[in-house]
C-alpha cells in the first residue's frame, strides 16, 4: 500500500513486514495523484476514440483520465479541400500545442490523419488494434457503386478516393464533401449526393454500421495508410507515460501501419498526393499493396506496387514501404508526384 503526505512516501509491505518511508519530491507525489488528460477533437467520432483510450487506461492501470475537448483548424475550415489549406496536420496541431504546454498528456488520433513526420518533441507512443480498414459505400438508393446511374454524384474530398473511384467508374461526378461524419451523412440524406464514401471504421465505432450498403474490398479501392487504426501521441520526454502506453500497443497493427506510412514518407506524401497503402498479415508474412494516382488528372492510370516480407521490428516493416515506393518510382511515380 502506498500513502503520501508532506513529501514522504510510506510503503507498507504485506505479511506483517514493517512500513518504510522515503522522501519523494513533492512534484512527483503530486504527479502520482493527478489525472491523465487526453486532448481530443470534439467531433462525436473523436470523442468516442478518446473515451475508448480512457477506458483502456482505467481498466489496465486504474488511471483516472479526463478529456480536454478542442476545436482544430481542420474542423473549422470546411469550404476548401484539406490539400489546399495545409493538409491533415490541421487536425492535430492544436492538440500538440496542448501537449507542449502541459495542458494535456496525450492525444488520440485516427492514424490516417497523422502526418508522416511528427514535429520535434513528439512521438507516436502506441498504435492500437485496427478496426475494419476498408472504405464504405453509403447511399440511400443504391447498394453498390456498380448500381449507380451514369454520371451519378458521389461525395468525397479524399484525392485517394477520387482517383480510385474514377478508375472504377470514369463517368461518375465526384463532388467535394467536408465535415465530420454526422455532417457528411446529413448532406447525403438531404439529397446533395447520390452516394458518399466513408471509412467503415468510423461508422462501426459509432454504431452506424447499418448505414453501410457495401464495402470496397482492397483489390477495388485500396485504403489510406493507417486507416482504421488509432494512434496515441505524447511528448517524447514523457518517458514513464510512453512506457505505459506501449503496453496498449498491438504489434501486428503497428508493423502493418509502419509499412504503409513508410510508402508515403518515401514519396514525400501528404494529402496533396493521391496515395493508398494497405498491409495485411497472412501465415506470418506481411504483404503491402500501394497505389498512386495523378493529382491533377484523376483519370490517369493508377500505378501499383507490392512488397512482402516477415518483419520482426519497425525498421524491417518500414523497409517494405521503402521497397514499394521504389517500385512505384520505377513505374513513373516521380512524374505523378510532380503534379502534386
Amino acid at each position: 500500500m502506498l500513502a503520501a503526505s508532506s513529501g514522504a512516501l510510506r510503503l507498507c509491505m504485506p505479511r506483517g513486514r514493517p512500513c518504510v518511508e522515503a522522501n519523494i519530491a513533492p512534484e512527483i507525489i503530486a504527479a502520482m495523484s493527478q489525472p491523465l488528460i487526453i486532448a481530443t477533437r470534439e467531433s462525436r467520432l473523436a470523442l468516442w476514440q478518446a473515451e475508448h483510450v480512457r477506458a483502456l487506461l482505467n481498466q489496465r492501470f486504474g488511471d483516472t483520465v479526463e478529456l480536454l475537448g478542442m476545436t482544430t483548424r481542420g474542423d473549422q475550415i470546411l469550404d476548401r479541400a484539406l490539400s489546399k489549406v495545409g493538409g491533415k496536420g490541421l487536425f492535430v496541431k492544436e492538440l500538440e500545442t496542448a501537449l507542449e504546454q502541459g495542458r494535456a498528456h496525450l492525444a488520440v488520433h485516427s492514424l490516417k490523419d497523422v502526418p508522416m513526420e511528427l514535429p520535434a518533441g513528439f512521438t507516436l507512443a502506441a498504435v492500437l488494434e485496427r478496426e475494419d480498414p476498408r472504405d464504405a459505400f453509403v447511399s440511400p438508393g443504391y447498394a453498390t457503386i456498380d448500381a449507380l446511374p451514369q454520371g451519378a454524384r458521389v461525395g468525397t474530398s479524399s484525392l485517394r478516393r477520387v482517383v480510385q473511384l474514377h478508375a472504377l467508374r470514369p463517368d461518375l461526378q465526384i463532388e467535394p464533401l467536408r465535415g465530420n461524419l454526422d455532417t457528411r451523412l446529413r448532406k447525403l440524406d438531404e439529397g446533395q449526393y447520390d452516394a458518399i464514401v466513408l471509412a467503415a471504421a468510423g461508422l462501426k465505432r459509432l454504431g452506424l454500421a447499418a448505414r453501410i450498403r457495401s464495402v470496397f474490398e482492397p483489390d477495388r479501392m485500396l485504403p489510406a495508410a493507417g486507416q482504421g487504426a488509432l494512434g496515441i501521441e505524447s511528448r517524447s520526454d514523457a518517458h514513464a507515460l510512453i512506457d505505459k502506453l506501449n503496453k496498449l500497443a498491438h504489434a501486428p497493427t503497428l508493423l502493418a501501419v509502419e509499412a504503409e506510412r513508410a510508402v508515403s514518407r518515401a514519396l514525400g506524401g501528404s494529402c496533396t498526393v493521391p496515395l493508398a497503402a494497405h498491409a495485411t498479415w497472412q501465415a506470418g508474412a506481411l504483404t503491402l499493396h500501394a497505389a498512386l494516382g495523378h493529382a491533377n488528372e484523376s483519370r490517369r492510370p493508377l500505378l501499383h506496387a507490392q512488397a512482402s516480407g516477415r518483419p520482426g521490428d519497425v525498421p524491417a516493416a518500414r523497409q517494405l514501404g521503402i521497397d514499394a515506393a521504389h517500385k512505384l518510382r520505377e513505374q513513373g511515380a516521380d512524374a505523378y508526384l510532380a503534379a502534386s
